[in-house]
This record gives C-alpha cells, structure tokens and sequence, in this order.
C-alpha cells in the first residue's frame, strides 16, 4: 500500500447510500454505465450486511448489477460490513486506494444502507449521494437530520411510471427541508434531483453536480485538505483499534476480561466501576 501511494487519489469517489429497497444497487449499475459509455471507469465497493446471527452476508450486488458486471471497463467489490459501523466495510479504504492505483477514475462505495452512521462512508468519498423513495411524507419526519447535512444531493429514485408526481413532490419537500438547514451555512448548498435507474432519467444532471462539486474543491484546494483530514482520521482510527486489541491482549486484562464482564452483565458492577478497574489493570487512569 505505501508503494501504491503515489499512483493513488486521481479518482473521483462518490458515497451512496440510502435506505433498503431504494434501488441503489439498480442505480449504480446505470450510473455505471453511464459514466463508461463517456470514457470512465468505474470500480463498485458495495458492501453488504451481515448477519447479526450466523456473521454471513449474501454478497449478491453483481447480480443485481448484470450490465455493469459484464462491462471489461467496471470492478465491482462485494464485501460483508461484519460489524464494522458506518455502512462499510473493514478494508474500504485500501480497496479504494488499490482501485485507484489500478487506473480506475470513478470510485462509487455502496453502503448497506441508512440505519447505521453515515459519517463512515462521507469521511472518505469527495461526494455523498442520498437516494430517497417517491413521497416524502412521515419518511421526511423520520429521517436522520445527520444524513441530510452529509448530503450533497438527494435523489429521489425511482421517479417514472405513475410515481413521477410523487417523486416531484417528494423532491419539493426535501429542497424545503434543506433549505432551512442550509440557512446561514455558505459553504454548503445540496441540491435535491429525482432520477429513474429504470429508465436512466437524471443520471446526466446527477453526474454533472459530481463533477461540478468535484471542479470546486479541487480549485479552491479544498479537495486536498479535506483527503489530507480523512488520511488522518482513518489513521487515528486504526490505532485506536490496535490499542483496544493491545489492550485487550495484556496478561491481567486478558485474564480478567471475563469474569469483569460477567460481573456487568448480572449488573453486580457498574459499566463505569468495571472500565475503571480494566485500566488499573492495564497501568492507566486511576484504577
């Protein structure tokens, strides 16, 4: 990965989520295509849940991208979440960067979907696509105020057939509601559209907000410092992932991991008393 570094960061990386049944998977596939009927290539990191129970995870993305998945110019990357919170998967990142390395120019990361945060998947894309259903109605109320400030746009799929009425009104709403949390915030101005992956209406309109948000901050060296950021904050990340496991792999933690937990569990000790006393044992904090 540090060999790959200096062939790295040329693409453009876009984030997408939204909630299951949306069709983000069917959009990603005419996006796809799309963008590689117009020179690009394009790399898919979809991720999927796993299981709570058995850990599996059905990985079946290509088959719902059969266009895309035959195409010589397209990657696509199934991988199971496995716990890991923000919609995506443990090694996201370093598929990103190997995409890129490897020539692809549009990097598109398809989260499991609304339900888990969304800061994840914002943090290392330059662009965030939220795809909502026709009629806003109680799904705008119940909405996470978190994901329409990561938005850049919201799209309203599925905008076609007898839900074109609905998909309009739809967008009216969401444009309202980002209105009023633009308000006073120059720097930040999303935009809502409505697209059909079926019948792949919007995708232009949609593709050029990318590549004009994209001109922008690369002009204005506001691309580089926020990547710069995300460098730092993946790093941060990590280490305090191999902190907790280094922390969890000493001789007294290791030993008395256990029987602290058990003890949380049956609600003898306090989960404040019990982290107290796992870092006396490690040699930190005021056991």
């Amino acid at each position: 990965m540090q060999e790959l570094l200096p062939y790295t960061g040329r693409a453009i990386r876009v984030g997408i989520t939204g909630s299951p049944g949306v069709g983000k998977s069917t959009t990603v596939d005419a996006l796809g295509m799309f963008l590689i009927e117009r020179g690009h290539m394009v790399a898919v990191l979809a991720v999927d849940p796993s299981s709570a129970r058995s850990g599996g995870s059905i990985l079946g993305d290509k088959t719902r991208m059969a266009r895309l998945s035959a195409s010589d110019d397209a990657y696509i990357r199934p991988s199971p979440s496995s716990g890991t919170l923000g919609g995506v998967a443990a090694k996201t990142r370093e598929a990103m960067l190997l995409c890129e390395a490897a020539g692809f120019d549009v990097i598109l990361v398809e989260t499991v979907g609304i339900g888990q945060s969304e800061t994840a998947v914002s943090d290392m894309t330059d662009f965030f696509l939220a795809l909502m259903l026709p009629g806003a109605g109680d799904e705008l109320q119940g909405i996470k105020r978190g994901l329409l400030e990561l938005a850049d746009v919201i799209a309203v799929n599925k905008a076609d057939g007898d839900q074109v009425e609905r998909a309009n009104r739809a967008a009216v709403e969401y444009g309202t509601a980002l209105h009023i949390l633009a308000a006073g915030n120059p720097n930040w101005s999303p935009v809502v559209l409505t697209v059909s992956a079926r019948d792949n209406a919007g995708l232009d309109a949609l593709w050029s907000k990318v590549e004009e948000r994209y001109a922008a901050l690369r002009e204005s060296g506001t691309l580089r410092q926020r990547r710069a950021e995300q460098s730092v904050a993946w790093m941060r990340e990590l280490f305090e992932q191999r902190l907790l496991a280094a922390f969890k792999g000493g001789k007294e933690v290791g030993r008395r991991w256990g029987e602290i937990e058990k003890k949380v569990r049956s609600g003898e000790m306090t989960p404040t008393a019990a982290a107290e006393k796992l870092g006396h044992l490690a040699g930190i904090g005021e056991g």
